[in-house]
């Protein structure tokens, strides 16, 4: 068979028995792959052939449960949102959050490089499936920061916008930046003892600058 008439080939449905076997897990195998590999290699160098090879299923599986590329990074963006939900409830004071988000790289150190990667790439909305949501979210924390100045607690100059922008930048630092952290503090920058030390130390600038009003 000539390599354009196997291109031509009509892509095969998983079949109902494939389809039907323990769906809810084998959905778990495939995010759990595709976050593996956008994390190593970004959304633009993932393969959906590589995500179906480290989950041990059939690629079609992947069009059939997420549609796709795209919509399986929009999975991934969704329970993103569902862990912060836990992660920071509402009412959790500013420099806990940060604390909290810090300590992320200990915990889910593949979400925070999945951001990092979301940056590098970024050439424009259209590139960054995530751009809405997350824009939505990180509204509600300038809000925050906006209600505080109000209150008197940061002085007027300071930009909400820029500000989030910066401690946002500043807890993903142990992701970002190891060479910088391992060069200026000497320490290894994705050992436990260090990320609770930055966290601390990044919650106690947070309180410094009047984000903790209590």
């Amino acid at each position: 068979m000539s390599s354009q008439k196997a291109r031509s080939k009509p892509r095969r449905s998983p079949k109902p028995q494939e389809r039907q076997r323990d769906p809810e897990r084998t959905r778990k195998l495939i995010l759990d792959a595709a976050t593996a590999e956008f994390a190593a290699h970004g959304y633009a160098g993932a393969r959906i052939s590589a995500i179906a090879a480290r989950a041990g299923v059939n690629q079609q599986l992947i069009s059939y449960y997420f549609d796709g590329k795209e919509g399986l990074y929009r999975a991934i963006s969704e329970g993103w949102r569902q862990r912060e939900s836990e992660l920071v409830p509402p009412g959790t004071p500013l420099p806990e959050q940060l604390r909290r988000y810090v300590l992320e790289a200990l915990d889910n150190p593949e979400g925070v490089r999945l951001l990092a990667w979301s940056g590098l790439e970024y050439a424009g909305p259209e590139t960054d499936p995530d751009q809405a949501p997350r824009s939505q979210r990180m509204r509600g924390s300038v809000d925050e920061i906006r209600a505080l100045q109000a209150a008197g607690h940061l002085p007027s100059e300071v930009d909400p916008a820029c500000l989030t922008i910066m401690l946002m930048a500043a807890a993903m630092a142990t992701t970002t930046l190891p060479h910088v952290i391992e060069g200026v503090c000497g320490a290894d920058p994705g050992s436990p003892e260090f990320v609770r030390h930055y966290a601390d130390q990044i919650a106690l600038v947070a309180r410094l600058l009047g984000l903790d009003p209590r």
